[in-house]
């Protein structure tokens, strides 16, 4: 059986775009993307445009509005977001059996974290995007939590027997400890009051969901006058509630010392425009821990993609379960640890 996606060939994106008004000259790219399908698109006029086509079945049209929505929220207040553009009046277009939008093509490069004054500007930033994202909630979109992260993931995994025989065992037993763990913090347990609070009093927001360093472009003062200096945020796909260190845990590497020294400088430029809540620091590694049980469901979900095995060739042996099973045991260790101090 063909996956959808092979048959988006070039003159079906061609096409789908000339539908809402954009002709290319018959140039286009594809872009780094797993997720969805993503094309860099040359048009006649001489500008360009980026086509996202999105993977049938994963959001509905609703949940996808509510991403071009939240874009355009931000890119109004300013924010340096790149939202698709409004054509045919709409956001959001449907050809040949794909939803799919377009937008701008943005340059940039990838930001360099060593920097302090770098993540300084990502943190206002950040906080100017959760400052609109607390202005109202998602109606359609999930939230970020342990049932959809971590129990879901883990229960599909071995529902679909995707765990060799020879690691189950042990992956199932640290799995579900590693759950355990998380699920004793309410935010992330889907015990929310009112007003976006979770029952201990932590902020619920409408956040990029997914902010690592690939999905932020900078751009020199020098390259792009028209775009402004600094960062540019891309792809809201993974936009979803949460508490706001989830659009920041993803910026941090290397030891603690590093790590600290780095979510010091992103604390600093965000407090310029909102305040942080301190509490949200010891959420850090409990959403690793569910980001690293849910990248092994996503994978084993789009094994039928062709583009997956193709790019992720080492997924699904026992090797790499039992390297897993290492990962998940340090995670427990280290949720266990005090949380950065900032």
């Amino acid at each position: 059986m063909r996956h959808p996606f092979e048959t988006l060939t070039p003159d079906v994106v061609l096409d789908a775009l000339e539908s809402v008004g954009l002709r290319g000259d018959g140039r286009l790219t594809a872009l780094s993307s797993y997720e969805n399908r993503v094309y860099q698109v040359q048009l006649e006029d001489g500008t360009a445009v980026v086509a996202k086509f999105y993977r049938p079945e994963r959001w509905s049209d609703a949940q996808i509005q509510e991403e071009h929505d939240f874009a355009a929220e931000l890119m109004a207040a300013e924010i340096p977001a790149v939202g698709p553009l409004k054509l045919l009046g709409e956001t959001l277009h449907h050809f040949g059996g794909f939803a799919f939008s377009a937008s701008p093509r943005r340059g940039g490069r990838a930001p360099e974290l060593d920097d302090g004054e770098v993540l300084e500007w990502i943190g206002r930033f950040l906080a100017r995007i959760h400052t609109v994202g607390a202005k109202k909630p998602f109606a359609s979109r999930p939230r970020l939590d342990v049932q959809s992260f971590g129990v879901e993931s883990m229960q599909w995994l071995l529902e679909h027997d995707k765990v060799p025989l020879d690691v189950q065992s042990a992956w199932t037993k640290v799995c579900q400890n590693a759950i355990d763990l998380v699920a004793i913090y309410p935010v992330l347990t889907r015990a929310n009051g009112q007003n976006g609070l979770d029952d201990s009093g932590v902020a619920v927001l409408r956040l990029h969901g997914d902010c690592h360093p690939g999905n932020i472009l900078w751009t020199p003062a020098d390259a792009v006058p028209s775009a402004g200096p600094g960062p540019h945020f891309v792809d809201l796909d993974d936009a979803r509630m949460g508490p706001a260190v989830q659009d920041l845990w993803m910026l941090l590497s290397g030891d603690r010392s590093q790590r600290t020294r780095q979510l010091g400088a992103l604390v600093d430029g965000y407090e310029q425009f909102r305040d942080f809540d301190r509490r949200e620091l010891a959420l850090i590694e409990p959403l690793r821990t569910l980001r690293l049980i849910h990248y092994s469901a996503w994978l084993a979900r789009r094994w039928d993609d062709p583009t997956f095995p193709v790019n992720f060739p080492w997924f699904g042996s026992s090797d790499y379960w039992q390297g897993q099973v290492q990962m998940l045991e340090e995670q427990m260790e280290a949720m266990q640890e005090e949380p950065l101090v900032v």
